[in-house]
């Protein structure tokens, strides 16, 4: 049997690094992935402050050290001076999935007007999918839900491991494959 697929899982929030108040974020991506993959997988999940360096650090080392297929960041997309979690996980990309974003921004419009003002974004780093996500939890579900469809497709094509969802709760779309469900 395979091992569990690794799905790094940071929330970036000065606050909630300092224990000033819980994190939501994280435990909300958690709860959607428990809900929508089927196929074994483990969290490793961190919660760093606003830093761009130490964002860039973590995101190195969940894929590079922990050999996350997948990392989802919560926080740190909006425009105050301390959202910089897109610039970090620019930094440290190879390729840019400007499609995510894209999609993730379309979505949030149709709920509130100041979505214009996220800047979530996506890209590969070796055999990794970063995905930045807002740091609400209903915003969270909002955007996987619309993201998560082609996120397994997107692991097989960078070489990482099947991710395999509940089409009850996510159809994931592979070209050529039937639907299940």
């Amino acid at each position: 049997m395979a091992s569990p697929a690794k799905i790094g899982i940071v929330t970036v929030s000065d606050r909630a690094s300092a224990g000033i108040y819980a994190d939501e974020g994280g435990p909300a991506i958690v709860d959607y992935m428990t809900k929508a993959l089927v196929s074994p997988w483990e969290a490793v999940s961190r919660i760093i402050p606003d830093e761009r360096e130490g964002i860039a650090r973590t995101l190195i080392e969940l894929a590079d050290a922990e050999g996350c297929c997948l990392i989802v960041t919560t926080g740190g997309t909006g425009p105050a001076p301390r959202d910089v979690t897109p610039e970090a996980t620019e930094d440290v990309i190879d390729k840019p999935m400007p499609g995510f974003g894209e999609l993730m921004r379309q979505v949030s419009l149709a709920k509130v007007p100041t979505a214009i003002l996220s800047r979530q974004l996506a890209g590969i780093r070796g055999r990794t999918l970063i995905v930045n996500l807002p740091g609400r939890p209903r915003a969270i579900a909002e955007c996987l839900d619309a993201v998560m469809p082609a996120i397994p497709y997107c692991i097989d094509l960078i070489e990482g491991p099947y991710l395999e969802t509940d089409p009850a709760v996510v159809a994931a779309f592979r070209p050529g494959q039937k639907p299940k469900g």
